[in-house]
């Protein structure tokens, strides 16, 4: 086997479009498993087979071994848009020939060791570039060796700048802050008092109680998410006065101090940097959509926050899925008290108008007031006025009829003769009810009545002069037929006569007799096994 080994890397990366099957090797190999295919979806490596008859997308064949200018990958099945594919020369590290001391020198066996080498050098400096190295103009003191490895620490440079340490704790979200709880540096707490959310900004057991902003420890308390309301707000801002008055009395006293304070603000901003990070980190702001990465494109860390633009809600990272923030119990009582009284504020909102049409006329409900008592002496003539109301139209009605009034003030002979029969008038006023009742029940019309109906009532039909009773649904006809009608049974709508309701089987007939006199009914059977005959009169 003779190629020739181009000055080319032994690595490329494809990002696939949707259903691709054949990938380029622009660099030279020797055997279709010196090369390594890696798929890359949703951020986790899968490395592939090689089968010389692939059947699935996680399965590969190779041409262009041995060949000058590399060859071909081609999967078994499409890939997936935007999946990753990696394809590097993976050599192994061994000599598969041996040259005699003695004889014939076998040139094509040495040049195709000779390739082997170049191609591993090739293979070695693409794990070069990517692996971390120190800057060619760094410090020979300082080395790149990692330390021991230990859980839950971040990786940083020490403080003589010389050396690789573990030391820095990875902060959690460790939910309800708690009393007698270890708590690390960027653990993100919760104040259940007050519903505020807080970062740990130096390690400590804690102690006391809540709110931080007042416990023992609250300077190791940094606040990322204030959800007191602006009253609080206010009064905490009022003790901030209060705490920046106390602070400008120390800061005269401490002058002679003030260049320590300036060391330590440098450390402070170097801290607050580190802290702005954090929180970048922690909290991502307002998105439209569920992120992927954190605002530096990094990975997610778990507790990060952000605001869902499209859902109106808060989501916290749980290391695998974002979750929706839930309120508190407290909060979820309060919200549960108003969900009670939805119905008195769906009223309330229906009568808004109102409430602004009041809001408009305030200063006359301010002069109502000024006349508080005058209005408690008319509440207190309010049966009379109410009887007065209700007769309003009596009395317009006198005074549209004042000289029929003047007429019977004239007729004052006859008047006194109605006085003469007086008893014979309170006899009819102490049976009114009676007199009432029966113009309830008795009526005279052209029409039906429709309203004021019990059952019993009577009417006479001036339109068709009949008497009519009303059966309690509907007017029935009373008629003069004197024939006896009946009914089936209890559940018969309509009742009729004899003759109607019977009817004739088989070998059955029914024979009336003496029609319009003394009239019978006759039910014969014609079926000669059974003579049977019935007379009704």
């Amino acid at each position: 086997m003779s190629i020739q080994i181009s000055d080319t890397s032994a690595r490329i990366q494809y990002t696939a479009t949707g259903g691709q099957t054949v990938f380029a090797v622009p660099f030279e190999f020797f055997s279709d498993s010196d090369l390594q295919v890696i798929k890359t979806s949703s951020g986790v490596d899968t490395t592939l087979t090689l089968a010389s008859n692939p059947s699935s997308a996680a399965q590969y064949s190779v041409t262009g071994a041995g060949v000058t200018g590399g060859g071909n990958v081609t999967l078994g099945g499409g890939a997936t848009v935007n999946d990753k594919y990696t394809i590097l020369r993976n050599l192994p590290t061994s000599r598969t020939s041996d040259f005699p001391s003695s004889g014939t020198f076998p040139i094509e066996t040495l040049n195709t060791e000779l390739d082997k080498l170049v191609a591993l050098i090739q293979q070695n400096e693409v794990d070069i570039k990517l692996s971390p190295k120190a800057a060619s103009t760094t410090s020979t003191a300082f080395g790149l060796t990692f330390p021991e490895l230990s859980a839950n620490k971040i990786l940083s440079v020490n403080s003589s700048g010389n050396a690789l340490q573990f030391t820095q704790e990875i902060g959690t979200n460790r939910g309800n802050w708690a009393t007698t709880t270890a708590y690390n540096e960027r653990d993100i707490v919760k104040d259940t008092s007050t519903n505020n959310v807080f970062i740990v900004n130096a390690a400590h057991t804690s102690s006391g109680s809540q709110p931080l902003t007042t416990n023992a420890n609250s300077a190791k308390y940094d606040l990322l998410v204030d959800a007191a309301s602006a009253t609080t707000s206010a009064t905490n801002a009022a003790s901030s006065a209060t705490a920046a008055a106390s602070s400008a009395t120390a800061a005269s006293s401490s002058a002679s101090t003030a260049s320590t304070q300036a060391s330590n603000a440098a450390s402070s901003a170097t801290s607050a940097a580190n802290s702005f990070d954090s929180f970048d980190d922690r909290y991502l702001g307002a998105k439209s959509s569920e992120p992927s990465t954190d605002n530096d494109g990094d990975a997610l860390v778990t507790g990060a926050l952000f605001f869902d633009t499209t859902a109106n809600a808060t989501k916290v990272y749980t290391g695998s899925a974002w979750q929706t923030v839930t309120v508190s119990a407290s909060n979820q009582a309060n919200i549960n008290t108003v969900a009670g009284i939805s119905s008195n504020v769906t009223t309330v909102a229906g009568i808004a108008s109102n409430v602004t049409s009041v809001a408009g006329v305030s200063s006359d409900v301010t002069t109502v007031a000024g006349i508080a008592s005058n209005v408690t002496a008319v509440a207190g003539d309010a049966t009379d006025i109410g009887n007065v109301a209700g007769s309003i139209s009596n009395v317009n009605t006198v005074a549209s009829n004042i000289s029929n009034v003047n007429t019977v003030a004239g007729a004052n002979s006859n008047i006194s003769t109605v006085a003469g029969a007086n008893s014979n008038i309170s006899t009819v006023a102490s049976n009114i009810s009676g007199v009432n009742s029966f113009a309830d029940r008795y009526r005279v019309a052209s029409s039906d009545p429709s309203s004021s109906l019990d059952a019993g009532d009577l009417a006479f039909n001036t339109s068709s002069n009949v008497l009519k009773y009303y059966d309690g649904s509907a007017w029935q006809t009373i008629t003069a037929d004197t024939d006896v009608k009946t009914k089936v049974s209890a559940n018969d709508t309509t009742a009729g006569f004899l003759n109607g309701k019977l009817v004739a089987g088989s070998n059955v007939t029914l024979t009336e007799g003496s029609d319009g006199g003394n009239e019978t009914l006759t039910i014969a059977a014609t079926d000669n096994s059974i003579p049977f005959a019935i007379a009704l009169g």
